[in-house]
């Protein structure tokens, strides 16, 4: 799991290897000479890194004065590196950060307001849900770089061959399911245990993990217990592949998907490229893309993910400067095409959704479920909210807790990460 999902705590040791590769370096610009700027990028490095490689060239040979040092950080470990390398002053001048990072890291000060500056000179530009994810207290601090959501991702050929639709609730899934399993010999569905994607199950039934204009913890409400009801339903019955609860998952989750041993799984564009490496999926076009199923309030949502560009408040002036034209350029339409060319992401500005971006089917599916994805709240706990459940969850599906005391002890663990809120 990469984008729209909270990276996961370091150890101290992991994260002070950060103070080397920030900001810190301003003596190594030569007076007169190019202004040397420092992007983490936090991309995968084998499938997504390549493409901004040849864009930071073709930013440096438009704007001869400015240098950028790109540098590739593991997902999994930025958050903490970002945080301690702040916090000495030592901080990139550009950050990818995730969604949930920004507001997080605009309460501690370290990010840039936006508003008014060369980065955001075409904001209409931009889809106006990812510019509200990127605001805090009023603020922007942060450009829309990519986004994502979750969707039911299908095996058209498999849901043709058993004589089934994409369905449009969960009930519909299960019955589609059991059909599946019957008519084609392979499992219909198979769900994670992971809390991001657990999210789609709370949305359909209208509430969420906390009520952040309520300042109360929700993950125990009854409309959330009904959630998780759905969600652990979903791992028993004919067709419905039983819980992994192994670190490896996620991997076994889309290994079975893309080779087509499940007909259906939800998954985000992020794997858009690797779906189209398994063998059940060589034609592109048997990829089937479709909105999460609904809940029983009839809607359906799925988190909005994705990653904003930002600029370390602590970087000098000349640096600021840099980095803001550095992040127009990377959030222009041109390059935002580009990006989804060649790595199959979703653009976070409607005029980069060219007749040849859509023509993959990935990104033209994927393009319109967003309509139903949910922005996160500027509450800059909110992504690691989602920790607890990725403890308990798996416990939970895999029978060791009951669901009940699984949640009760989240909530527990909740109220540490949000100690005003109320239960």
């Amino acid at each position: 799991m990469r984008r729209g999902i909270a990276a996961t705590a370091l150890v101290a040791s992991l994260a002070l290897a950060a103070t080397a590769c920030g900001s810190d370096g301003d003596s190594g610009d030569k007076a007169g000479g190019p202004v040397t700027i420092t992007w983490w990028d936090t991309s995968n490095a084998t499938n997504e890194a390549p493409t901004y490689k040849a864009l930071v060239k073709e930013f440096e040979a438009a704007n001869k004065d400015i240098k950028v040092k790109y540098v590739n950080v593991p997902f999994d470990q930025a958050q903490n590196k970002f945080d301690t390398a702040a916090g000495s002053k030592g901080a990139p001048d550009v950050l990818r950060s995730e969604v949930g990072w920004t507001p997080a890291f605009a309460k501690k000060g370290y990010f840039l307001p936006l508003d008014g500056t060369e980065a955001l000179k075409e904001q209409d530009k931009f889809k106006s849900n990812l510019l509200e994810q990127a605001k805090y207290e009023g603020k922007t601090y942060g450009v829309p770089f990519t986004t994502d959501t979750l969707a039911l991702v299908y095996n058209k050929e498999l849901f043709e061959k058993a004589g089934v639709k994409p369905p449009k609730t969960w009930d519909d899934l299960k019955k589609a399911a059991a059909t599946i399993k019957d008519k084609t010999g392979v499992d219909g569905y198979w769900g994670s245990t992971a809390a991001y994607y657990a999210q789609t199950f709370l949305y359909g039934e209208g509430t969420d993990t906390v009520d952040v204009d309520a300042k109360k913890i929700t993950v125990k409400s009854p409309a959330a217990k009904k959630a998780y009801g759905t969600w652990l339903s979903l791992f028993k019955g004919k067709g419905l592949h039983k819980a992994d609860t192994t670190a490896e998952a996620y991997a076994h989750i889309q290994d079975a998907f893309v080779n087509g041993k499940v007909a259906a799984i939800i998954q985000g564009p992020w794997e858009i490229t690797n779906f189209y490496k398994g063998s059940a999926f060589k034609d592109k076009n048997n990829l089937g893309i479709a909105t999460v199923p609904a809940g029983s309030t009839g809607k359906a949502g799925a988190p909005t993910g994705g990653h904003n560009l930002s600029v370390y408040a602590g970087s000098t002036k000349e640096k600021q400067e840099a980095a803001l034209k550095f992040v127009n350029f990377m959030t222009s339409a041109k390059a935002q095409e580009t990006i989804a060319l060649k790595n199959s992401t979703l653009p976070t500005r409607d005029d980069a959704y060219t007749d040849k971006v859509k023509a993959d089917p990935g990104i033209a599916g994927f393009q319109t479920v967003l309509a139903a994805a949910q922005p996160r709240p500027a509450l800059p706990e909110y992504s690691s909210v989602w920790g607890p459940l990725d403890d308990e969850l798996p416990q939970i599906a895999g029978g060791k807790k009951s669901l009940d005391k699984g949640l009760t002890d989240a909530e527990a663990s909740i109220d540490k990460l949000v100690p005003d809120f109320s239960k």
